[in-house]
């Protein structure tokens, strides 16, 4: 099953995907409208990571801690699930659009918010935002419907990893 499919975004009929059956497994004890919400930020959290196209182990290891954390699951539980998201985010394109579209239909103001925060902590996991993990999180924000109002000031907190903010040799 596709990660569209399971989050009832998509009618057509995809081939079966044991790694998703996986997630909804470590998911379903949360109930279904709290597994749509997890399975959707952690899709998510993968798109600032992936934003330069490679994640660290570092990043690797903030998400699995981030889910954890959100999930209340345990690390192992927590690694499945970066894994799969991991896995199900190479497809990227429409895919990151209607997640996200998603994602803001489930969450409130203040779950996008912290989102947006997740994501600036797993660019600046190097101590380094690059450019174009800032730009994908403002497309996050902006798919979110997000104030860009609401962006600079998560953002801020963030300033001093920004690369675009640093001179030359810092």
């Amino acid at each position: 099953m596709s990660i569209l499919k399971w989050l009832g975004l998509s009618g057509e009929d995809v081939p079966d995907d044991n790694q998703l059956h996986e997630i909804e497994k470590a998911l379903e004890a949360h109930g279904p409208e709290r597994a749509r919400y997890l399975a959707c930020f952690a899709y998510i959290l993968t798109r600032a990571a992936k934003a330069d196209h490679h994640v660290s182990d570092a990043e690797a290891a903030l998400m699995e801690q981030i889910v954890a954390e959100r999930a209340g699951v345990d690390a192992e539980q927590a690694a499945l699930i970066v894994r799969i998201a991991r896995q199900a985010g190479h497809s990227r394109g429409t895919d990151d659009y209607l997640i996200a579209r998603e994602f803001e239909r489930v969450a409130s103001r203040e779950e996008k918010l912290k989102l947006l925060d997740c994501l600036f902590a797993i660019a600046a996991v190097d101590a380094s935002i690059k450019t174009v993990e800032d730009n994908e999180v403002r497309r996050v924000a902006s798919e979110l419907k997000l104030e860009h109002a609401d962006y600079i000031e998560v953002r801020k907190r963030h300033l001093g990893s920004l690369n675009v903010l640093r001179r030359e040799g810092q």
